[in-house]
Formats: structure tokens, C-alpha cells, sequence
């Protein structure tokens, strides 16, 4: 499994909130501590409702949470550029 163009703070913001250990994170969103750790490292992207959560968790918004990194995104990008070609 690849990684996600999905980046996060989760390991920063689990360090400021008192060096919170991924199982009591996943304990608190109702996750296993093991999809804590893949959404953490990149290889998991979590559902819109497990993001919101891990923001509540922290008291900040989902994007100080989450980033979107378009060009990693090989999948969009191969779809903009095949939506070119129909257009063009």
C-alpha cells in the first residue's frame, strides 16, 4: 500500500497534547490504535468522519490536522490530464 497524498500533524499535535500515545487517540475515536498509526504514516487516509474527530480531539480545525498534497496525487492528476485530451 502506497502512501496517500493525505499529510498530517497527528504525531506533532499527539507530542503537544502531552505525548498522547496513538492507542489513546484510537481509544477517543473510536479507532484501533494500528488505523491510528496508518493514517499517522501516511499509508491510510481516513474517512471524513474519523478526521473531524481527531480535530475535536485536539481542539483544532481539520486543517490544521490534514493536508491535501495535489501533486502527490497521481490518481487526480492522471484523471486532469485525461479530462484534457476529452476536452481538447
Amino acid at each position: 500500500m502506497g502512501k496517500t497524498p493525505i499529510t498530517n500533524r497527528i504525531r506533532v499535535l499527539r507530542a503537544e497534547h502531552g505525548d498522547m500515545s496513538q492507542g489513546d487517540l484510537a481509544a477517543r475515536i473510536g479507532m484501533t490504535r494500528q488505523t491510528v498509526a496508518a493514517i499517522e504514516k501516511g499509508k491510510y487516509a481516513p474517512s471524513l468522519e474519523a478526521a473531524f474527530r481527531i480535530a475535536a480531539v485536539f481542539g483544532v480545525s481539520f486543517g490544521e490536522v490534514f493536508q491535501y498534497e495535489r501533486q502527490a496525487d497521481a490518481a487526480f492528476l492522471k484523471l486532469q490530464k485525461n479530462a484534457v485530451k476529452k476536452d481538447g
